[in-house]
């Protein structure tokens, strides 16, 4: 039968996938490897996969096959073909609310939540541990940044196109994950792809500029851009600053920028952690390289692969980006940190670190809590000098 077909592969991949690079690229190659594999079966083999990985190590004293099945179970949100014919007794229950599913793994199948997530200890106070790792079992959604000017035409080619969408608000709109990229409007021109916490991560700052007056502002963990381009759209008298270590990432960001019309902006690429830029910013943005755990949901492979000892590589590096970032920000100006993390080291005791080793005083902290609205969970933190 197939889906015993589909498990046998789903198995295979997971025993042979190492975690050493990001899965989504890995399982192309794997495919491009095995040209058996056609697309629907494509599909329903890395279904498998990803479920199991969002167990994380909740079922790791099980067999293979007996924790695809499971993960599949969880993932599910009714009776499913595929898990009928693997397991008829799960799929009678696939309709059941997810708390009431890993009740009944909890006390059928030895399931703990708390070994779903790595360093469950770790997590911030602020954090709901339990309903955050049950988000985990939920596909995020697909979001789009409408660019000011473009809302009505954005909507218009949505609905030509019979692409479902929820407003999130006026210039946010929710899609189910699997939307093709290709079928949406142009990126970067019309729409940015932006997850819905990422497109709040400004809200904190953004009420303590004068948008009349042109501002110097410095993104010094720019990476592809997101961060700044929404400022910019926010904010459009800013006068861009953009660096990262890496020279090929700022490629991308110089492309998204020209499709997005500014050309206006300083690039460069630069070691944040290593030295300070010698000009004043009016606004320093430090996106932070971090973990990444508030956005495990989108790759769940992580749950199984992150090493836990890297919250403290992340966290120190974090504090010498801060530490010689805030170097550069003027007198009466402002600090944005950021991070997709859940990890109190790489929040709030960053937070505390800036405040013992600088004169930044801080104005407002806050984590963007994307496990009830389908998104990431981010953690934001402004400072004034």
């Amino acid at each position: 039968m197939y889906a015993h077909s589909y498990l046998q592969t789903a198995r295979r991949i997971l025993e042979l996938y190492d975690g050493s690079a990001p899965f989504a690229v890995w399982l192309k190659q794997f495919f491009k490897n095995h040209k058996k594999h056609g697309s629907r079966d494509r599909r329903h083999i890395a279904h498998l996969c990803y479920c199991c990985f969002r167990l994380g190590s909740a079922l790791e004293h099980l067999g293979g096959d007996e924790q695809v099945v499971c993960g599949a179970f969880l993932c599910s949100t009714g009776p499913d073909a595929l898990l009928e014919q693997l397991n008829p007794d799960l799929n009678a229950m696939a309709g059941n609310p997810l708390a009431q599913k890993i009740k009944w793994l909890e006390e059928n199948k030895g399931f703990s939540l708390q070994k779903l997530f790595p360093a469950y200890g770790s997590l911030s106070p602020a954090i709901d541990g339990e309903e955050f790792c049950r988000s985990h079992f939920i596909q995020p959604d697909l979001f789009l940044r409408i660019r000011p000017g473009q809302e009505s035409s954005v909507k218009q080619k949505l609905e030509k196109a019979g692409i479902p969408y929820a407003e999130k608000s006026s210039h946010t709109i929710a899609l189910p994950n699997s939307t093709r990229t290709e079928d949406l409007p142009e990126a970067d021109t019309e729409v940015v792809i932006q997850d819905l916490s990422s497109q709040r991560t400004l809200d904190l700052l953004l009420p303590l500029l004068d948008c009349t007056r042109p501002l110097t502002v410095w993104d010094c963990c720019a990476a592809s851009g997101g961060k700044s381009l929404l400022l910019h759209d926010r904010c459009p008298s800013a006068r861009l600053t953009v660096s990262d270590i890496r020279e090929s990432i700022l490629a991308n960001l110089q492309k998204r920028f020209q499709r997005a019309g500014i050309s206006q902006y300083r690039s460069l690429v630069f070691d944040a952690s290593r030295q300070s830029l010698s000009n004043k910013f009016d606004v320093v943005l430090c996106d932070a390289p971090c973990s990444g755990s508030g956005t495990w949901g989108r790759t769940p492979e992580q749950l199984r692969f992150f090493p836990k000892e890297k919250i403290s590589h992340y966290s120190g590096l974090q504090k010498s980006i801060v530490l010689n970032a805030s170097r550069s920000l003027r007198t009466g100006g402002y600090f944005l940190y950021i991070t997709c993390s859940v990890f109190k080291e790489e929040n709030e005791s960053v937070v505390a670190y800036i405040q013992q080793n600088t004169a930044l005083r801080l104005l407002a902290s806050q984590y963007y809590k994307g496990y009830g609205d389908k998104a990431d969970t981010l953690f934001v933190a402004v400072f004034g000098s």
